[in-house]
């Protein structure tokens, strides 16, 4: 095998543009994992978001039932402690009463995650 003929300027790439080459290649993978931790910051609160509706969603169910009792303010679920604060409202309807759930973290109760509203009669009474 013959090599081509080269001149002393093409021998290939020089150090200079070589180290230009790897910082370009460099901020692209920072942006590419600030992006990829974005993300997973996104599917944890999504997580997060998703099992404080569940609590909220037990917690109405606990009080639509008549004579069970209300849970406590604080529940587990997924390893996780929640707060859970009960507001009961009067409605226009004489006979219903609205019932706001607020679930929040409970290191943090005064920022709910999620809040979800449901409707009982008024013979029932928030235990």
């Amino acid at each position: 095998m013959t090599a081509l003929p080269t001149t002393a300027g093409e021998q290939g790439f020089s150090l200079i543009e070589a180290l230009v080459a790897l910082l370009v290649l460099a901020i692209a993978a920072a942006g590419l994992v600030r992006a990829a931790e974005a993300h997973v910051d996104s599917i944890r609160g999504l997580e997060r978001r998703a099992a404080a509706q569940i609590v909220a969603q037990n917690r109405l169910a606990e009080l639509a039932v008549p004579g069970l009792p209300a849970g406590p303010a604080q529940v587990e679920m997924l390893g996780q402690r929640w707060a859970v604060a009960v507001t009961e409202t009067g409605t226009d309807d004489p006979d219903l009463v609205k019932l706001s759930v607020a679930v929040a973290d409970a290191r943090d109760p005064s920022s709910p995650l999620v809040t979800l509203d449901g409707f009982r009669d008024k013979g029932t009474t928030t235990r």
